[in-house]
């Protein structure tokens, strides 16, 4: 099991580049090809499609096709002011330059948060606490991050911290053979705080560089489950003051304005610092992205673009945007 240790570490494992983000996974599929079915793609290339008139009806429609992509009220509105002054002061010589408005706001309200994980070598092991609710693909994102940190020359371990659901110790394991990175657990039931505590003791004595740990999906209206993500804080920290270094709250990308509600309330309990949006292909609408950005300003780490380990890939806020917007922009 650990004779994947015996591989040299670098002394400056390279942070994913922007150039990075928008790879072709290993079924050929890009950041537009697995974001073209979202719901705000489908409602702004239908929009723009049907080469509309200059005018306010145009905005009428650019806000609907929002709302309903689930960017939000408030920030639906900001962006709609602003298209309206530059139609009002005749800033737009056509449909084509409006769009590029759209596009640049669009831009403008994810670039503060996109900021890749930067795993600091000054810690060891640097802590991943990761947290979320029922479903959200948590533990499948652990496991593909795993892979990732593997892959860039990391020592990694996973820590089976919820222990209410005894699958989800398993499917951990299996995450963790599949990777060949080990796996500390305890017995259904166990003290969650516990499990984490003495992971991270096993960690510094293998002198591993990253360890994961993951915790027990739970409500956000759930008070006596939340309150136990503070124990986990408190009792790992007895052991490093400054853990964890990342804690990251996986949001499923379907879930809509609900996500709002959901990373407030975890944010209160345990100091969220970095999201993962999961689930993005598919059924998702793609806008709850720009939402929690304007809400919260926290970093979105990583987005789930599908199944493959591959397919947790570094949010770039301008592969991200180009990819929900028609694919006609990048030739205006």
């Amino acid at each position: 099991m650990f004779g994947i240790f015996k591989k040299s570490r670098p002394s400056a494992p390279a942070e994913p580049s922007p150039a990075e983000a928008d790879p072709t996974s290993a079924d050929g599929a890009s950041w537009r090809e697995r974001l073209r079915d979202s719901g705000m793609a489908r409602g702004l290339s239908s929009l723009f499609a049907r080469n509309p008139r200059l005018d306010e009806a145009l905005l009428d429609d650019i806000e609907t096709a929002l709302l309903l992509a689930d960017v939000g009220v408030l920030a639906t509105q900001s962006l709609i002011a602003t298209l309206r002054d530059g139609l009002k002061s005749r800033a737009y010589a056509d449909v084509a330059a409006l769009r590029l408005t759209l596009r640049n706001q669009l831009l403008a309200m994810l670039a503060p948060v996109s900021k890749p994980l930067a795993i600091e070598s000054s810690h060891r092991p640097f802590v991943i606490l990761m947290v979320g609710i029922n479903g959200a693909g948590k533990t499948t994102t652990i496991g593909k991050l795993a892979h990732r940190l593997k892959d860039d020359g990391r020592r990694v371990m996973l820590a089976a911290g919820d222990t209410f659901r005894a699958a989800a110790v398993e499917q951990l394991k299996v995450w963790g053979a599949r990777n060949e990175i080990p796996v500390t657990a305890q017995t259904h039931g166990a003290d969650p705080a516990a499990v984490i505590y003495d992971a991270m003791q096993a960690a510094k004595a293998r002198d591993i560089d990253v360890l994961i740990a993951d915790t027990a999906g739970r409500l956000h209206t759930q008070a006596g489950l939340m309150a136990e993500l503070g124990k986990v804080r408190r009792v790992i920290g007895k052991l490093d003051d400054s853990a964890p270094h990342e804690v990251l709250m996986v949001i499923d990308g379907t879930t809509g304005q609900n996500a709002v509600s959901q990373l407030r309330q975890f944010q209160q309990a345990i100091g969220v610092t970095g999201l993962v949006i999961s689930k993005l292909d598919g059924s998702a609408k793609g806008g709850v992205v720009f939402a929690l950005a304007r809400e919260f300003g926290l970093p979105v780490r990583f987005i789930g673009l599908g199944e493959r380990m591959e397919d947790l890939r570094p949010f770039d806020a301008e592969s991200f945007v180009d990819s929900l917007l028609p694919e006609t922009l990048g030739e205006v």
